[in-house]
This record gives structure tokens, sequence and C-alpha cells, in this order.
């Protein structure tokens, strides 16, 4: 592994494009795409600019001497992500059981209320770790789309559906079949299109943003 290979792979683990880079060092962006080709190498000043701006050592970029690694107490966005993630879970099937068990509009409260504690934990992740937030950040909302608006457009639903046939609507979290199976089957069908549209977006925009990072 070479000088280039180093700086891409410093960039890439930042989660930034050639562009942003340039700005951040003081350089164009052909300056930068030059030094991950090889076709030139940055002087000692660009050096240095550059191991302080990853955090790293000189050593590391011009020689490929790892740093000595302290304990690093940060954890790891995509850890942040999956607790999020699981705490999402486990609020949405609480949710659900409860209102089985006791048809209460508590269940429902208490399914958003865990889902809140959800998202949060996911935005402390962002905010403690640059390294993995952007990856972490695409993994946690491919993943949680589904979750965090089921209880949402099931109350929806569930209202409406009451307003429909004249009566009061249920505040539950899941949808219930009220007078007509054909918009219980529509609030599915809404629900895993949303779902699926938004994933599609999610999933390509993603895409797009590694292959900016590859330029």
């Amino acid at each position: 592994m070479n000088i280039a290979d180093r700086i891409q792979i410093l960039r890439k683990s930042k989660g930034i494009s050639q562009e942003e880079l340039a700005d951040k060092i003081g350089v164009s962006r052909q300056a930068v795409s030059k030094w991950e080709s090889e076709q030139s190498t940055p002087d000692i000043e660009k050096i240095i600019l550059l191991s302080d701006y990853f955090q790293t050592t000189t050593d590391y970029i011009l020689k490929g001497i790892e740093p000595v690694k302290e304990y690093d107490k940060k954890l790891n966005a995509i850890i942040f992500s999956i607790i999020g993630t699981g705490l999402n879970v486990i609020g949405l099937v609480f949710s659900i059981f409860y209102w089985i068990e006791r048809q209460t509009f508590y269940a429902t409260g208490i399914g958003i209320a865990a889902m809140v504690l959800g998202i949060c934990i996911f935005l402390i992740g962002q905010f403690t770790d640059t390294n993995n937030k952007i990856k972490a950040k695409y993994f946690f909302i491919l993943t949680n789309i589904w979750i965090l608006l089921f209880i949402p457009l099931s109350c929806i639903f569930n209202i409406v559906d009451g307003l429909v046939y004249g009566y009061f609507g249920l505040i539950a979290p899941i949808p219930l079949i009220g007078n007509s199976i054909l918009t219980y089957l529509f609030y599915w069908t809404v629900y895993i299109l949303i779902c699926i549209i938004s994933d599609i977006y999610i999933f390509k925009k993603y895409k797009i943003s590694k292959n900016k990072d590859s330029l």
C-alpha cells in the first residue's frame, strides 16, 4: 500500500468526497485526484494538514507505520444504530401484544415512546462517531422505515376508517379490520408500497454517495 492508497482509505473512512477533502486541505479537487491516482505526491505541508485532519500521524501517511492506538471510549455509530433498531423492534412488538391483551390506547403510547428512545440513541451515535455515521445512517433508515411507519399509519387508518363508517376510530398500534376487508387490504398495500419506494430511494442515494466518494 502506497501514499495514494492510504489517502484514499482515510478519505473514504471519513465519508467525504475528494472535493470536500480538497476544501478542508486548501487545494483543488484535481490535486486530491492526482494524489489518489499516484500522478503526484502532496508536499510536506499538505502531509501535515492531512495528518491533522484525519487525526493520524505523518509516518502513517508517508510510510504506512500504524500509529499507536489508545483505548477509544467512543462507540461505533453502527452499534448505536443496531441498539436503536432493537429498541424500535421491541417497542413495536410490545405495543402490539399489549394492545391484543388490554385493548387500550396506552399500547400505542408505549410503542411510540420506545421508538423515540430508539431514534435518540441512533442520533447519539451520529454525533459521537463521524467515521461511520454515513453507513450507520443508511442502515438505520433502510431498516427502520418499516418499523417506524407502522404505528402512525395504523392510527391514521383506524381513525379514517372510523370516520368513513360512522364510528370512533380506535387509536390502535395495528390496523383494525373495521367494516370493510377492502380498506384493511388497502392499508397493507399503502404501507408496503411506501416502505418499498422509500427503501429504493434511500438505497439509490446511498449508491450515489458511494460512487461520488470513489471518484
